[in-house]
């Protein structure tokens, strides 16, 4: 009969730390996954992993795990997070990037079918050509452009992402058809800078990040900034500066499948918060060049709706999409 007592007191207490572990849904029991859809080497890839250590940081106790899931400028991963409805325990790391590639690749899967958690940062994109370039200026860059469009090549991310707009500003800028812009597209910023070490492109646009240390080091010449103010440390003009009337801030963020709990999305979006606050998130910040433009809920929800419709209608303006 003891025994009897003490294993039904056994099996109360068990439920009664069950129900204690479920009360804030799916996203507080496991592993915490975060999908980089883009190849190792961008800046969803950088971001993704930064936010990795900052996740442990903040909570030694739970196991965190990147992954990649490359190609079409974020819109496989995407498909692939929509088939993960009510999963509490994923996030995406997504952007600008990502608006554009859904209209350039008329992708069937949308951000409606997300859950927005949060935007994390804004970050602006530079323009680069190898140590060996002909091009000294950016003058130089846009006489070569208008001389002969199909000759200069300019490597960068996604069809459609941030690179690829800000290459199409500038031709428009430049007096250029930007349907007559030489854009060769990579899924991750590691192919675009192999390209570019190689001298096998013309020039580059991507990130600061991604390339300010190859500028530091002296295997890559900047020509110009997207900011509309030199950036500390950088040792490049503003493209306003260089004659170009193109001024544009990339900016990253993570969204969850769609179908989650209220339970499920107010734990990812604290877990996240304490993220934020983390000191290796903050260190990272301040060495990328980062801006913290962090916001969650409504917030980020609302600016997500904007982003698509000002990016629809400036790939359609460039003539990147019918």
């Amino acid at each position: 009969m003891r025994l009897r007592v003490l294993a039904a007191l056994a099996a109360l207490s068990l439920g009664a730390l069950t129900a204690c572990g479920q009360s804030g849904g799916t996203a507080a029991a496991g592993p915490l996954r975060i999908m980089a859809p883009a190849a190792p080497g961008g800046g969803w890839d950088q971001t993704s992993r930064t936010a990795e250590q900052a996740f442990k940081a903040a909570d030694p106790q739970r196991k965190v795990e990147v992954y990649n899931v490359p190609g079409a400028g974020g819109t496989i991963g995407l498909a692939q997070l929509a088939g993960e409805k009510g999963n509490g325990n994923l996030l995406m790391t997504m952007g600008l990037v990502m608006v554009g590639a859904i209209e350039q690749n008329k992708s069937k899967v949308t951000l409606a079918e997300t859950t927005p958690i949060a935007k994390l940062t804004e970050e602006y994109e530079l323009v680069v050509v190898p140590a060996a370039s002909p091009f000294t200026s950016l003058a130089d860059l846009v006489a070569a452009w208008k001389a002969d469009p199909a000759k200069v090549s300019i490597s960068g991310g996604s069809a459609g992402g941030t690179d690829h707009i800000v290459a199409g500003l500038m031709a428009k800028a430049a007096g250029v058809d930007p349907k007559q812009v030489n854009y060769i597209a990579h899924s991750g910023g590691g192919e675009a800078l192999n390209e570019l070490l190689g001298n096998k492109v013309s020039a580059g646009i991507s990130g600061v990040a991604e390339f300010a240390e190859h500028v530091k080091s002296g295997k890559l010449r900047a020509l110009g900034v997207t900011s509309a103010e030199r950036v500390p440390g950088l040792d490049a003009p503003t493209l306003k500066e260089g004659g170009l009337d193109v001024e544009l801030a990339n900016w990253r963020g993570f969204v969850a499948p769609g179908g989650l709990s209220e339970a499920d999305k107010k734990t990812l979006t604290d877990a996240v918060t304490k993220m934020h606050g983390a000191q290796p998130w903050k260190d990272a910040v301040a060495k990328n060049g980062w801006i913290d433009s962090f916001q969650t809920g409504q917030q980020f929800a609302d600016f997500l709706a904007a982003e698509q419709t000002r990016v629809k209608a400036i790939i359609a303006e460039m003539g990147l999409v019918s």
